[in-house]
């Protein structure tokens, strides 16, 4: 089916990629084209290094990209079956998204959110009562060509049909959904970012290094990857902005500890072209 992705930054690239990989045909839209350029060129490198190629067969990779149609204007997406806005975590930038989409799409067209603490609910009242039957939250994680969890989040007024065809759509997708309440931060955001504040407050007091602290949870928990380099990769910029959303919504307990402001403020947010946790652990 023709599917549509709005934002080409890390994740919605990849969610591009996914659908593009299990077949589908992709418009991939940007405000800025060079952020849709860089975003293919991304991809492309992400198919090159072969990480991809452990999970589909290589010709279905490398066919892949082809499939994936850069589109300067949301109006392209009018013809689409399913879009996913995957824009910046801002409550005005995704509404601004959901109405224009809301404008520029079939009646029949399912619109979903890649939102990772948003409440669906309060992005559908931006959209048309008649569409909020078939918009819901289809929450990935990164990196989404290799992370198979999807969070599903039907709003209050989400068909139960439309949530079942998305959710059969992500499974083709080779993902395993998961239905989650809408509430904001949904489930696994909330469990994270506990983890999170807690790992900075221990730094904070001297207990542990950010280094000994990912090496604690990797042999000690298990975890595939530490809380610091977590953080070094999704940004401190988006964990702190998160954790602000998560705190206007249940209070204290999501507090931003103070050495995670500062270091955002200071431009140590990490990321690709920014120092972060590791790169700057002194202890």
């Amino acid at each position: 089916m023709n599917v549509g992705v709005v934002g080409a930054g890390l994740m919605g690239a990849e969610i591009a990629l996914v659908f593009a990989l299990a077949g589908h045909e992709v418009l991939l839209h940007d405000a800025s084209e060079s952020a849709l350029a860089g975003a293919l060129a991304r991809l492309d490198g992400i198919l090159e290094k072969g990480v991809v190629r452990q999970i589909y067969a290589a010709d279905v990779a490398q066919a892949a990209l082809a499939r994936i149609v850069p589109a300067n204007a949301i109006a392209a997406m009018a013809d689409c079956v399913m879009v996913t806005e995957a824009v910046y975590e801002s409550l005005d930038a995704k509404a601004a998204v959901l109405r224009a989409l809301d404008e520029a799409c079939a009646p029949t067209c399912i619109l979903a959110s890649n939102t990772s603490t948003l409440p669906i609910s309060t992005l559908a009242a931006f959209l048309t009562p008649a569409r909020r039957a078939r918009f819901l939250g289809t929450h990935y994680f990164s990196p989404v060509s290799r992370m198979t969890l999807v969070e599903v989040i039907p709003g209050f007024a989400s068909d139960d049909a439309i949530v079942d065809e998305v959710t059969a759509v992500l499974a083709g997708l080779r993902k395993q959904p998961v239905r989650i309440k809408d509430v904001a931060g949904f489930a696994v955001n909330r469990m994270l970012h506990a983890l999170l504040i807690e790992a900075v407050k221990l730094v904070e007091e001297g207990v542990a290094t950010p280094a000994d602290l990912d090496v604690a949870c990797r042999l000690g928990l298990g975890h595939p990857i530490g809380p610091f380099a977590l953080m070094d990769i999704v940004t401190s910029d988006l964990c702190l902005q998160v954790q602000q959303i998560l705190h206007d919504a249940y209070g204290e307990r999501f507090r931003p500890p103070a050495l995670l402001k500062q270091r955002v403020a200071a431009g140590y947010g990490g990321g690709t072209k920014r120092p972060g946790w590791l790169a700057t652990d002194r202890t």
